[in-house]
Formats: structure tokens, sequence, C-alpha cells
């Protein structure tokens, strides 16, 4: 007598490639604001700056006007996400074994990479809403063209500062990571040229080739002047590209 075959499943195929990406893009956005100590750094702390300085320009002509106020605390925000929130995030994962797990699935490493990287855009896209708005609000009148212009310098700068922050938590581990990201961008928004202008003489023009400070002089440029600095954006080109370049060679998933 013959035995019935057993009935066949079809298989299951993992969805395309941007499929996986922009859904993992979306969950880790999700991740993010919902998260109070990642709403506090990326909304709140900058919100207070540019508020801050705006009272405190109404008091002394030491601290510059909204115009300049408002394009440094958006770089200010851009780095929060980008660098401290990414590298910390991707910090804890990577020592609890989720950036391991998560690179054996369909989604992959690259996948996981450009996931994170589109998390990190659809945060600032956030930000700009609401600083920009509260900048609005405040008296800012950046520049019609100029507002195109930044919106390409704040996608280079989110890509640099992603990828530095990659860097971070792909090399050192999870304490580290959270201690270092978090005093770096500390002082890149105090000294280092994102918040308010550097002189461009003496140390001022030694650290005008930090990252902070070329995302600070293009988003300014953009905003107040309606140009494209050119010369911090090849400075936030060749930061990414050192970066990418360490990444590839240091980085390690657990």
């Amino acid at each position: 007598m013959n035995q019935p075959e057993a009935p066949t499943l079809p298989r299951s195929r993992p969805a395309a490639a941007h499929r996986r990406v922009l859904a993992h893009g979306l969950y880790e956005a999700r991740l993010t604001l919902r998260n109070g100590e990642q709403l506090l750094v990326s909304l709140i702390l900058p919100l207070l700056v540019l508020i801050g300085l705006h009272r405190a320009h109404a008091v002394t002509d030491i601290v510059p006007g909204i115009d300049t106020i408002a394009p440094g605390v958006l770089s200010l925000a851009v780095m929060a996400s980008a660098f401290a929130g990414a590298a910390i995030a991707t910090g804890f994962e990577r020592q609890y074994g989720v950036l391991a797990y998560l690179a054996t699935t369909p989604l992959g490493a690259t996948g996981l990479i450009l996931g994170k990287s589109l998390a990190v855009l659809c945060v600032i896209a956030v930000q700009v809403l609401v600083l920009g708005s509260a900048g609005f609000f405040l008296g800012w009148s950046p520049e019609p063209l100029g507002i195109i212009w930044m919106f390409g310098v704040v996608i280079m700068g989110a890509a640099t500062f992603t990828a530095l922050g990659l860097l971070l938590a792909g090399t050192v581990r999870a304490e580290a990571t959270l201690a270092l990201a978090n005093v770096a961008w500390v002082l890149m928004g105090a000294a280092g040229g994102a918040v308010l202008p550097l002189e461009h003489d003496g140390a001022g023009a030694l650290l005008l080739a930090l990252p902070s400070a070329a995302l600070g002089e293009a988003v300014r440029g953009a905003t107040m002047e309606g140009r494209l600095a050119v010369v911090p954006i090849l400075i936030l080109a060749a930061w990414a590209l050192a970066a990418i370049l360490a990444a590839r060679k240091w980085f390690t998933w657990k």
C-alpha cells in the first residue's frame, strides 16, 4: 500500500534587499525616537542650546545672532544622531552579540550598515523639522537657495559622522564608546566650531580641519550666504573616507 506523500510547503524567500534595508532603517529610527536618553541628546539639549544662546544674544553682543546660532545648533544635532547616537547604540549591540547575529541574517552586514545610515537620516529629518521650526519662531531667516545646499551638507555630514561613530563602536568596548562619544560630542559642540564659528587665524585655523568645524562652516555658509562651501565639504569627505577605510580594517562585529 502506497503511503500518501507529505504536502510540500512553499519555501519562504527573504524580501528584496531594498525592502530589508528600509524595514531595518525604519525600525531603528522608531527605537531611537522612543528612547528617552536619545531624545535628550538628539533634540532636547540642542533645543535648549538654541534657546539659551538666543537669549544670551539679547543681553550681550559676544554671542552672535540667531542666523549664526541656528545652523550651528543644527550641526550639533546632526553630530548627536550620526556620531554619538549611532556609536553608542552600535557599541552595545556589538557587545551583546546583536551585530554578529544580524550580519548572518538575510539583511547581511552591508544591509545592516545601510539600515543604520537610513535610521540616522530619518532622525535627522525630525531634528531639522523641530529645530528649524524653533529657529524660524525665534527669527531665523536663512537664504532660500541656501536651504537646498543645507540639505546636501547635512547628508554629507551625516555620512561622515556615522562613519566615525561606527568606527568608534567597532573598535572599543561599549562602555568606552559611551564615554568617548559623549565627551567628543560635547567638545566638538563647545569648542570644535560646530555651534559657533572659529577664528580663521592662530589655533582656530588648525581647528577648522576638524569635521565638526567643517560641518558648522558648511551649514552656516549655505544658510547665511546661500553658497556651497567647497573647502569644508572636501574636509568632511576626507574624514568620511578615512573613517570608512579605518573601519574596514579595524571594525569587528563582536
